[in-house]
Formats: C-alpha cells, sequence, structure tokens
C-alpha cells in the first residue's frame, strides 16, 4: 500500500509512520518530491488501512493493485534520473553507452576508448564474462577483462558497465564496474536480483529474451524490493517467429513503461537487429520513441572482433551517428550528456 503524507508533513511525523508500519511487519520505502512524501508499505500480511490514515501527518492510504508496487508511477510519479558521477538517464536526459560486445585484449579497448572518449562517450561497456549459447564460444577473460575496462576508462575519464552472472561475482564487479548489467538470460535470474538489491550501485537491467513487460518490471521490482532505488531498464528485443533479424526490436515498450514506471528506458539496438546497417535507424527510432539511453556495439575493427562484429559500427559509423542523435534529442525536448 501506499501511505501519502500531507504536504510539508514534518520529518518527525514522517518516521513515525515508517516506525509504525515497520512495526507491523512491513518494509518502508519512502519517495520524497519538492513538497510530499510517499511511503511504499509493502509485505505480506494485511492490515486495516484505517489504523495508518489515523496517524498524525497521513493524508491518504492507497492499495496498488498492480504486482509491481515500487516500479510503478503510483509510488513515484514523477521520472526517476539515474546520475551515475554527472552521465544521467531519464528525466528529459539521454545517456549513451558504447564499445565492444566482448573484451579482448588491453590494445583493443584502448583504442575503441580513445576513440569514443573523443566523440564525447562517457560510458564504455563490454563483456568480460559472456553467456553464449555454444559452450565452445569464447566465453570472455574474467576479472582481467575488467581490469582492462577500468583501466582504460580511467585513463580516458569514462565510467564502466558489464554483465554480472552470478551472485559470487559482484564483490569483483564492485572493484571495477560502475554499472552493473544483467543479461536477458539473467532477467528471472531471482537470486542474483536479490542479491542486487543489497548494492548500492545502478544495475542496468535488460528485457528477457521472451519476457513480457510486465515480467521486466517485476524483476525490477526484485531489485528494488532489496534496498536499491538504482534501476534502469533496458529493452533489446524480443525473440519473436521473425528470424532475418536477430530479434524483434519493440519499440512500442518505450512509451508504454514510461506510461506506468518511472525508471528510465535504455534501448539496445545492437543486439535487437544483429545487423549493423539497422543500428542506426533503430537508434533513431528509439531516440524518438522517448528512449532514456542507448547502448551500442562499436568496434575498432569489427571484421576481425572475436564475437558479434557483424552488429558492432565502425567508430567513423558511430560517430556520425551520434551527432545526428544529438540533434533528434531536441526535437523530442531531450538531451544527451
Amino acid at each position: 500500500m501506499l501511505i501519502v503524507m500531507q504536504p510539508n508533513a514534518s520529518e518527525e511525523k514522517i518516521q513515525k509512520v515508517i516506525s509504525f508500519i515497520k512495526e507491523q511487519g512491513f518494509d518502508a520505502h519512502v519517495s520524497k518530491g519538492e513538497n510530499q512524501t510517499v511511503i511504499g508499505a509493502v509485505g505480506k500480511k494485511v492490515i486495516d488501512k484505517r489504523n495508518i490514515e489515523l496517524l498524525d501527518g497521513v493524508k491518504e492510504v492507497l492499495r496498488i493493485s498492480s504486482p509491481y508496487k515500487l516500479v510503478s508511477r503510483t509510488f513515484k510519479p514523477d521520472d526517476t534520473i539515474i546520475d551515475v558521477n554527472g552521465v544521467k538517464f531519464g528525466g528529459g536526459y539521454v545517456g549513451m553507452i558504447a564499445g565492444p560486445c566482448t573484451v579482448e585484449s588491453y590494445e583493443q579497448m584502448d583504442e575503441t576508448a580513445k576513440l569514443l572518449s573523443s566523440y564525447g562517450v562517457k560510458v564504455i561497456r563490454g563483456g568480460a564474462f559472456k553467456p553464449r549459447t555454444s559452450p565452445y564460444a569464447f566465453q570472455g577473460l574474467g576479472e582481467e577483462g575488467l581490469k582492462i575496462l577500468r583501466e582504460v576508462a580511467d585513463k580516458y575519464n569514462m565510467l564502466v558497465t558489464s554483465e554480472v552472472m552470478e551472485v559470487n561475482q559482484i564483490p569483483l564487479f564492485l572493484k571495477y564496474v560502475d554499472i552493473l548489467q544483467v543479461g536477458a538470460r539473467n532477467m528471472q535470474n531471482f537470486n542474483l536480483l536479490k542479491a542486487l538489491g543489497e548494492v548500492r550501485k545502478p544495475v542496468l537491467l535488460k528485457r528477457g529474451l521472451s519476457a513480457t513487460i510486465e515480467e521486466w518490471l517485476m524483476s525490477a521490482e526484485y531489485i528494488m524490493a532489496g534496498g536499491n532505488r538504482e534501476v534502469i531498464l533496458c529493452e533489446r528485443g524480443i525473440r519473436t517467429f521473425e528470424h532475418i533479424t536477430r530479434n524483434t526490436l519493440d519499440i512500442s515498450a518505450i512509451p508504454v513503461v514510461q506510461k506506468i514506471s518511472h525508471l528510465p528506458v535504455v534501448v539496445d539496438p545492437s543486439h535487437a537487429t544483429g545487423l549493423r546497417d539497422k543500428v542506426a535507424p533503430m537508434s533513431k527510432a528509439s531516440v524518438a520513441a522517448g528512449a532514456d539511453g542507448l547502448i551500442i556495439e562499436v568496434h575498432h575493427s569489427p571484421e576481425t572482433a572475436v564475437c558479434d562484429g557483424a552488429q558492432s559500427l565502425y567508430p567513423e559509423q558511430f560517430k556520425e551517428l551520434f551527432e545526428d542523435l544529438k540533434a533528434l534529442a531536441v526535437v523530442v525536448k531531450k538531451q544527451f550528456n
């Protein structure tokens, strides 16, 4: 349920309400606006809401019918802005993440980071642990890959995002990564989601290959219920009967999710299409539809890439696209930062 406090209710009154609902066996999640505070009471118990309505400073108590509570706009009407050391996602800001599918070597990452940084990209991506369909495919460099990512990012004053696959990898990732990424295959790895709820770093949550929007939001709810409010949703295409593209990019998911959730939505057009020449039009369509960010694969030499070279842009292609996207963002009253 949601407990809406009276405008400008004192901190003392807010804390008394929080203490009361905790005593009743609920978790308290607080969302503070400019003039009003909303407290989300999450738990499995049943309580007469009149007992809460009578508390000093409470304006009204609302029951939430949707299965996702903290993710919904009912809990937080305003857009959530995820600020990662100055790079913002949401609330009119569009964040850009770019880099190769996987970390192959220091030289590869250094060359790519150097170019991306010169174009104005502030967050670099790269897989250190790779979940591959075939057990014989390249599985990543592991911790050495994370070290390389961190080293080149620091060299060019960039941030790092990479995919974490298991609960026991989280402490390792916290040493090197600024945004922890949950891949499509792990969207419903609930033990991992619960553990990431205890982390105090942003989590980029990709939509599962065949996940509905509600299932996607419920996965985000796991993270937020654990106490981590910095969740970025990522639409990366879903599996359909179409086989010409790698997946089918669900552009409609952007405005649909933004209507029912306050969390920012970024788009991965590279994995969605799997084709280099389709990345630019899908990136533009995503920004036009209101995306809060993009994560695009860029490789300094795609033809020699260990994996996913066919969907990776050449640096000069990315540079031209990024300039076009900045101009397009202005049309929809957004800005890259």
